[in-house]
């Protein structure tokens, strides 16, 4: 079977698949963490298109039928150029859901928590052009939050500092509802919760972006009679697979094997990070 390819600068894409497994559990998942280049958020948009056409090259050669840009990064740099490149090739990206949080929002304003790729991106401009009129949102970066996620700081006063840092302005500001603009962002769940408290409604782009799969996969007629049988779950990364490993374990998300992978020559990749 053809699996489903998903990609992402890291672990925070896993939040995507672990809904297209919870939707497609007979369906193989191929699952790149592209860690040698993570983060993505600070990088220009010449340099993520390069990126994000490797990585689908990389799965693309190993058979995958559909591709998802589990990222919201490079869904917004790269998603136009992925789809001229590889036509053959369904893809499905990541646009933070702005539309249902207008809809829902009761004090009419909506926090945008994301990357400066994403925000300065034309895929969140159009949504919030078309979507949320008469609604303020308001939108805020947040530098350092992916680093921590991939160091596995979860918990770490650090941490906390950085949320905090970036989420009281948008409470702040009036926003009862706030958009999770970034895949990673959604793995601090309980860190946010505890932050904003149980008035606030968070909005992560997953299910969604899942239940489009779901459409594709019928469109094409690539679904068949269930099984019964669980499809397999591989993971690689052009990082530590050790390291994955380890972060998959302790969030509890979908076991797998995980291997490496080396993608090819796109742009150098980041040298060792700085936690700030």
């Amino acid at each position: 079977m053809q699996p489903i390819g998903l990609f992402d600068s890291g672990i925070g894409g896993i939040t995507v698949l672990r809904e297209v497994r919870r939707l497609l559990p007979e369906e193989d998942l191929l699952y790149l963490a592209d860690q040698a280049h993570c983060p993505y958020g600070p990088r220009p948009p010449d340099e993520l298109r390069a990126i994000a056409a490797a990585c689908a090259g990389w799965l693309i050669e190993r058979g995958a039928k559909l591709v998802v840009v589990a990222c919201n990064t490079a869904s917004a740099a790269a998603l136009t150029d992925l789809r001229r490149r590889f036509p053959d090739i369904p893809f499905v990206g990541m646009v933070p859901p702005v539309k249902p949080a207008a809809a829902h929002t009761r004090s009419g304003v909506v926090g945008v928590l994301a990357t400066p790729a994403t925000l300065a991106g034309d895929l969140l401009r159009d949504v919030i052009d078309h979507w949320a009129n008469g609604v303020r949102v308001v939108s805020q970066t947040c530098p350092g939050l992916v680093e921590h996620i991939e160091e596995g700081m979860f918990d770490s006063p650090a941490t906390t500092v950085l949320l905090r840092r970036y989420v009281v302005p948008l409470l702040d500001a009036g926003a009862d509802t706030i958009v999770l603009g970034c895949t990673h962002y959604p793995l601090l769940l309980p860190q946010l919760r505890a932050l904003v408290g149980d008035d606030v409604r968070l909005l992560d782009a997953a299910p969604a972006v899942a239940q489009r799969v779901v459409q594709v996969l019928h469109e094409r007629g690539w679904t068949g009679a269930p099984t019964g049988t669980p499809g397999s779950v591989t993971y690689a990364t052009t990082g530590d697979p050790v390291r994955l490993a380890d972060l998959i374990d302790r969030l509890d998300l979908p076991r797998g094997q995980v291997e490496p992978a080396v993608l090819e020559a796109c742009v150098a990749p980041h040298g060792p990070r700085h936690i700030a």
